[in-house]
């Protein structure tokens, strides 16, 4: 019986992400479409604050204008986290150096001419010895700076299996090839 209450509820779920999508898909004014390529920089927090000194990666990917506030797509690129350093007389610790390859579709929002908003979702492989990586999700804020230069701030976290890898980030990301 429990199964039969929940199917009304599952298709009242359906019908209302839908609905969300369709809002979102017809709002119009300014989405950014065509290839992406950026940097950032990053501060770790949590987990691997006492393990990485800072982070920097490169983004990659394609957004498709949904309508014109709207665009979605897929990214990638490389996140790089440059080892601490311990030298002491009792503790020497030899760390490594630790990197993702994030694999991820996208949705960025643009509520006005020059601001956006949206998330990265999907898969960070490990490609350091020992790192299996995990799931990777990126909320993103950005700010337009010419016609295809863009600032953002973001924060990654990527779920692995018995830690978190966080890290606040910086980044200049430029649109070509529209």
């Amino acid at each position: 019986m429990g199964i039969l209450r929940l199917k009304p509820k599952a298709k009242q779920m359906n019908k209302y992400i839908i609905a969300c999508m369709i809002a979102l898909i017809s709002i119009g004014l300014n989405a950014q479409q065509g290839f992406k390529l950026g940097i950032q920089g990053g501060l770790p927090i949590n987990d691997f604050n006492d393990e990485v000194a800072m982070s920097t990666g490169i983004d990659l990917g394609y957004m498709h204008a949904l309508g014109e506030r709207v665009d979605a797509g897929i990214v990638t690129g490389l996140i790089y986290g440059f080892h601490e350093t311990f030298h002491s007389e009792v503790v020497i610790r030899d760390l490594q150096d630790i990197q993702f390859l994030p694999v991820a579709a996208a949705v960025h929002i643009w509520p006005s001419n020059s601001f956006s908003f949206g998330l990265e979702g999907g898969y960070a492989v490990g490609i350091n010895k020992g790192n299996d990586g995990g799931l990777y999700y990126r909320p993103i804020a950005g700010y337009l700076v010419s016609s295809g230069a863009a600032i953002n701030l973001s924060y990654t976290s990527i779920n692995l299996e018995s830690r978190t890898w966080n890290t606040f980030n910086f980044g200049i990301l430029y649109t070509f090839l529209r």
